[in-house]
């Protein structure tokens, strides 16, 4: 499943993170990518032991625990601690993979990379090129959202961002490790849900609601490691 997220950060939060990224101590991106990425990979990152890096994460946590859309459709388990790029004068990113597994840096603990998110950092206006293109079952997708907005796809997708040929592209990075594992799990999980607000908004005594939400929960029971 690849799904668009509106407004994870306020148009207020936007506007405070790029006060401190203008700032902030950007270097090579290839310093944090693996063997074939860095082959592919070429634009900036921000240092990940930054204090900007540490103050804007935090930011994008705290809206993340408050996102009702996202929390039903990562059920998220772990969430790998955001890190930020930035794409200038015809930098992209070509077609890669994520790596399975992360070690979390600066602790003992890893995660597996279910799913993968960008959230745009800089409106669409104010660069070209720069699309996140994103390979699944159902075709080529390409994404560029307004600053604030977040993408969330399948990890195991094969994805590359376009050069961008004017202005920067600034965006967050970063994983998420499902308590369910299995993508076509989720995705079914994620439509009932839907369905369940629906009919509970549409009629919110019926008996339905309550035998929906309990096969959820039932689905949830067996396919969910927490």
């Amino acid at each position: 499943m690849l799904l668009a997220i509106p407004e994870v950060l306020s148009a207020e939060q936007v506007s405070e993170a790029g006060r401190i990224l203008q700032s902030a101590p950007w270097v090579d991106g290839k310093l944090t990518a693996g063997h074939q990425s860095a082959q592919v990979k070429d634009n900036q990152q921000l240092g990940e032991d930054s204090v900007a890096a540490e103050q804007l994460g935090e930011m994008i946590l705290n809206a993340l625990g408050q996102n009702a859309m996202f929390i039903s459709a990562a059920l998220p388990l772990r969430v790998f601690p955001p890190l930020f790029n930035k794409y200038t004068g015809g930098q992209s990113f070509g077609t890669h993979v994520d790596n399975a597994i992360r070690q979390v840096p600066g602790t003992g603990h890893r995660i597996r990379t279910d799913l993968s998110a960008t959230l745009f950092l800089a409106s669409p206006e104010e660069y070209d090129g720069g699309e996140l293109v994103v390979e699944d079952t159902y075709g080529v997708h390409s994404v560029k959202l307004p600053a604030g907005h977040m993408v969330l796809y399948p990890s195991s997708s094969l994805h590359h961002v376009r050069p961008v040929t004017r202005g920067a592209r600034i965006a967050s990075f970063f994983w998420i490790q499902s308590m369910v594992r299995d993508d076509a799990e989720r995705t079914l999980l994620f439509d009932l849900d839907t369905a369940i607000q629906r009919v509970n908004r549409d009629a919110p005594a019926s008996p339905s609601a309550v035998q929906l939400t309990g096969i959820y929960h039932n689905l949830i029971r067996r396919w969910a490691e927490a």
